[in-house]
């Protein structure tokens, strides 16, 4: 009989088995990999010159209609002159070891190492071997060790208890896997004919999967972008050329597209199981997001129940959208976060925001080299990514929060008032030094980072310590705030800058990432394919070169489906720049008014800021009281959102206009079809405001001898125009007016920037 073979690693096997307690069982530290990887390599120093570090270790193992294919790499081989052999595991820890026993030595530990121990001595036919915990406290280097000896026997009767415990997900991934595949052979595409350049799109995605490539692919609107990219990427998952897909978004609407693309194949048949993973804040039951035990149900005991969870889960829903995630999680009492995230690794599709895969911050961190080489990414909307990408990989801070925390321990806890008071002193030489409000370095701020590292480790005793829960709150937000710091501070090279600003009496300091395309290529690193889409990605070479492509990397330029005649284009020579605008006002206004009385309708009227947008609306409203608005603000919720676009009904009997801004909410991946939208009116170029950062970015690529004011200014605001410009004409029934207010669109630099469709 033909045995269903299950790959996986140790540790993924072993913590799957013997995950149990709650969602903060324990202060889970987070900066001591470095540290931690330190301590193995000075345990490892000690061995003799016969013991063996590092060794490979694999074995077959076979259960019932299953064969367990598992690796790994312990730590250390020891062998003694009586030819007797240890497996030493290393485990580093921040906690105080001092009055450790066995007994509180992890599970999972005890079973990475004796599984270790299995696979030796299966593969050197030993009967009896050691297997040793080596734990190091990372600060203070103490080291405690706890041995046990087992017979091969043994051995294999505990690693068929492990095995027997994780089959039943096994089987159920296998029997998912096998009604996916015949699901997928059965697949035709989704729609009667393909559109005008889908056929294209579509045989790029397979072509980048199938030869392991990136695509970059500027797609317009109204090709079908979502269902071509989705529908060859499952195909080549049917033919095995790939096992998974990440969809990456920026926004909850482009996710929704990627839902109802799948719910579309699956009425067709297609038996394929996506997760959408959506932000904590947003999905969390309780009031407020505090993931202690004592204040959430579904935190306390999270592990000793998240297995089962997800068996009932994937063994009975395709589409795991957030509302099914919910459902599952209260039935369950897990939090549903933690749950999708988890569940996200036995799923075909994920469907997340871009941090899951690109920010080292928050990242999907047990995906394996080989669940990697097996993933293909979707990233739609592929243009947002690049400013995302500079915010994941810059890192500030500030003054104010350690002198906040210096009063707050002061007299009560000694070492994290020190650490504290170390940073807010080094914060106020700082400023003493500063002539100016502003400076700029290249150089990292490598004494701050020590200072940062020195905090690190004592607010992590701290809050490892806190067991009767009560942990301050000013501490754990500085904590992870200096974590990420740290982090930051690991990948600071020739692409950053550190500056520092001088508010009044507070000191705020920044290490700015520039150009984050190496990040964004080393981030990516090991996935089988990339498929970077957009329907603005203009200049393509612009936005392949922030985005990090490679020489061998293809490309693809489709024109749009939509006929010029769907588009009635206007260009106003009317400066719309900020030295500009108060003299302008009055005759931008009057070109408005003029606008839509000449045709009603539903409008769109986008501008460049919300100041400049709320001055012209102030100015419009005192002439046009009769006439239906709407005002964007910064902090919309979404109730408010969907309220604003619920407006533009196609039988409105009154003209209604909605003031936005461009690169908001309401610019990129909405639908107004027909007559919900009339017209669009994109006043400015778009351009982001002069300012230090985007300066700095300006400088930067002038050094790399690229025109920094198109990197910095010209082409990000030209993208923004037109995502809003964009958003006119949705299908091959619209049509619409396009009005573009600004004298720069007469220039060469700015009009070839613009669609085809969109030229006179």
């Amino acid at each position: 009989m033909m045995l269903d073979q299950v790959a996986l690693s140790v540790r993924a096997l072993v913590e799957y088995v013997f995950r149990s307690g709650s969602l903060d069982s324990g202060f889970r530290t987070m900066s001591t990999l470095t540290e931690g990887t330190k301590a193995h390599q000075k345990i490892q120093k000690q061995y003799e010159d016969q013991d063996q570090k590092e060794v490979y270790v694999s074995a077959e193992i076979p259960y019932e209609d299953l064969l367990f294919v598992v690796d790994g790499r312990c730590d250390g081989l020891l062998f003694a002159e009586d030819g007797s052999v240890t497996v030493d595991e290393i485990k580093s820890t921040s906690r105080d070891i001092g009055t450790m026993t066995e007994a509180d030595s992890s599970p999972v530990h005890w079973a990475q190492a004796k599984f270790y121990a299995y696979m030796y001595a299966l593969d050197h036919g030993v009967e009896r071997i050691r297997v040793r915990l080596t734990y190091v406290q990372v600060e203070t280097e103490e080291q405690k060790r706890f041995d046990q000896e087992l017979t091969f026997e043994e051995l294999l009767l505990y690693v068929t208890d492990i095995v027997e415990r994780y089959a039943p997900y096994a089987r159920l991934l296998e029997w998912n896997k096998r009604i996916r595949d015949a699901s997928i052979a059965d697949l035709v595409f989704p729609f009667p004919g393909y559109r005008e350049g889908q056929k294209k799109l579509v045989g790029a995605v397979y072509k980048s999967i199938e030869e392991g490539r990136k695509l970059f692919a500027k797609a317009p609107t109204g090709i079908g972008k979502t269902m071509s990219t989705l529908y060859p990427t499952i195909k080549a998952i049917g033919l095995g050329k790939v096992q998974h897909l990440f969809y990456l978004t920026a926004r909850t609407i482009t996710r929704t597209a990627a839902e109802d693309a799948l719910a579309l194949m699956r009425a067709q048949g297609l038996n394929l199981r996506s997760v959408t993973v959506t932000a904590k804040d947003k999905i969390c039951f309780q009031e407020e997001v505090d993931c202690r035990k004592e204040k959430c149900p579904y935190a306390d005991g999270y592990y000793d129940r998240i297995n089962g969870a997800i068996l009932d889960l994937l063994g009975n829903e395709t589409l795991m959208n957030r509302d099914t995630i919910e459902t599952y999680a209260r039935k369950h009492t897990v939090c549903p976060f933690e749950m999708s995230l988890d569940v996200a690794y036995g799923a075909d599709a994920v469907i997340c925001d871009y941090n899951y895969m690109f920010d080292p911050r928050v990242a999907l961190k047990r995906l394996s080299a080989e669940y990697k080489h097996q993933t293909t990414l979707l990233i739609d909307e592929a243009h947002n990514l690049i400013d995302r990408a500079r915010e994941m990989y810059s890192a500030v801070l500030e003054k104010k929060d350690f002198l906040g925390l210096e009063r707050e321990f002061k007299g009560a806890r000694p070492n994290i008032h020190a650490a504290a008071k170390a940073i807010n002193k080094w914060f106020i030489a700082l400023k003493k030094q500063s002539a100016e409000q502003v400076t700029v370095s290249k150089e990292r701020p490598d004494e701050l980072l020590e200072l940062v590292e020195a905090f690190v480790a004592e607010a992590e005793r701290e809050l490892a310590g806190s067991h009767s829960g009560v942990v301050s709150g000013m501490l754990l937000e500085i904590y992870f705030a200096a974590l990420s710091f740290l982090r930051i501070g690991k990948l600071y090279d020739e692409s950053y800058v550190t500056y520092t600003e001088v508010v009044r009496n507070d000191v705020r300091l920044k290490m700015f990432c520039m150009n984050p395309s190496s990040l964004l290529r080393q981030m990516g690193k090991g996935f089988r394919s990339h498929v970077f889409f957009s329907a603005t990605l203009s200049p393509l070479n612009y936005f392949m070169d922030m985005l990090g492509s490679e020489e061998e990397d293809y490309s693809l330029t489709l024109g749009s489906p939509f006929a010029k005649e769907q588009w009635d284009v206007s260009v106003v020579p009317l400066s719309t720049r900020y030295v500009d605008r108060e003299r302008t006002k009055a005759a931008l206004v009057s070109l408005l008014q003029k606008r839509v009385n000449e045709q009603p309708g539903n409008y769109l009227f986008f501008f460049p800021s919300y100041e400049y947008m709320n001055g012209v609306y102030e100015s419009f409203m005192e002439c046009n009281e009769k006439v239906s608005t709407l005002l964007q603000t910064s902090e919309m919720v979404e109730e408010a959102r969907e309220s604003f676009l619920a407006a533009f009904a196609a039988d409105n009997e009154q003209t209604l206009i909605g003031f936005a801004v461009m690169g908001g909410i309401f610019s990129e991946g909405i639908d107004l079809v027909g007559d919900r939208l009339r017209g669009v009116v994109v006043v400015g170029v778009g351009m982001p405001q002069l300012g230090l950062e985007r300066n700095l970015i300006k400088g930067y690529f002038d050094e790399e001898g690229r025109n920094g004011f198109n990197y910095a200014y010209v082409y990000p605001g030209m993208n923004k125009v037109l995502q809003a410009g964009g958003r006119l004409i949705r299908s091959e029934q619209d049509r619409g007016v396009l009005m573009l207010i600004d004298d720069r669109y007469l220039q060469p630099q700015y009009s070839r920037l613009l669609p085809e469709e969109w030229r006179r």
